[in-house]
């Protein structure tokens, strides 16, 4: 989903808060729902509240544009740059008549590959940990092959070890240490501002519903779209993996396979000049892990 550029104008109307939450009235279609955020909320948590409040009525088919209540103008403008909430304001989500209908395609020009936190200290709580390992060697291998740019994060690597050596990370465009649970830092933001026409990101690691899911979260309220690899992603609880792919799913984000990936991105085509190499990928490794049975 693609919204207008974050914005630095206040909030209109009411009186500024200070720390806490501070009212807002989320707009959407013909639906008015009083809320609240916390004070210095930007573009994405809006977007966040948007998700969850119209969740199961906004059609992720198409592109939205924020728009906030100016009582300058006694009207709606889109978001200005730099927008935090600091009082109180009103604030739609208006849908742009554009479909977009490349939904779900995937082309290796507009792909990037997000790999987060395959490390050697999470091996014996992860579930099926040995299976997602050689799923995302499979993908690494496949991007690899195809030219497209792989981002590897590692979740306090000082603390809990790096990559596991199973993965070649030959050739990834970056291996970032961080801190905090989504993989949308600031050097993952410029780099994606470098690669021109990125469209989708295919996103696989650990655990499903803290990282994975915070950081589709944030990809999408970027107008990003994203496709999470099922059998290349897991958590510590196959209850919180399930019920995070399930929320997941429901705001938009493609739930596939490693080899539904791989294909799509050779365009269906046999006559593909790596069509070979990325069938005797597949052929070489396909765990019965189980892990799909349990999406």
């Amino acid at each position: 989903m693609a919204a207008a550029e974050p914005g630095s104008a206040p909030g209109g109307g009411g009186c500024a808060q200070v720390g806490g939450s501070v009212p807002v009235l989320f707009c959407f279609s013909v639906f008015a729902r009083p809320s609240s955020v916390p004070h210095g909320a930007g573009y994405e948590l809006l977007i966040q509240k948007f998700l969850s409040l119209y969740g199961d009525q906004i059609d992720m088919h198409r592109k939205f544009v924020v728009q906030l209540f100016a009582e300058e103008w006694s009207q709606y403008i889109d978001l200005p740059k730099g927008f935090v909430v600091n009082e109180r304001c009103k604030v739609r989500l208006v849908p742009l008549q554009i479909q977009i209908t490349t939904l779900g395609n995937l082309t290796p020009s507009s792909t990037i590959f997000f790999c987060c936190d395959m490390q050697e200290r999470f091996r014996p709580a992860i579930k099926y940990f040995g299976d997602i390992i050689s799923v995302g060697q499979r993908l690494l291998q496949g991007a690899r092959l195809l030219g497209i740019p792989v981002i590897v994060t590692e979740q306090y690597p000082k603390g809990l070890g790096s990559t596991v050596q199973e993965i070649d990370l030959t050739g990834a465009k970056l291996v970032l240490p961080k801190t905090k649970f989504s993989m949308v830092l600031p050097e993952v933001e410029a780099a994606l501002a470098e690669i021109p026409g990125v469209r989708s990101v295919v996103l696989f690691g650990v655990e499903t519903h803290v990282c994975i899911q915070q950081t589709a979260l944030e990809l999408i309220g970027r107008g990003l779209e994203v496709h999470i690899v099922a059998d290349a992603t897991s958590s510590r609880s196959m209850m919180d993996r399930m019920f995070a792919l399930e929320r997941l799913a429901r705001t938009g984000i493609i739930v596939t396979t490693s080899e539904a990936i791989l294909l799509q991105l050779l365009v269906a085509d046999k006559e593909h000049p790596k069509f070979k190499e990325i069938q005797n990928l597949i052929k070489a490794s396909a765990p019965e892990s189980g892990l799909l049975s349990k999406v």
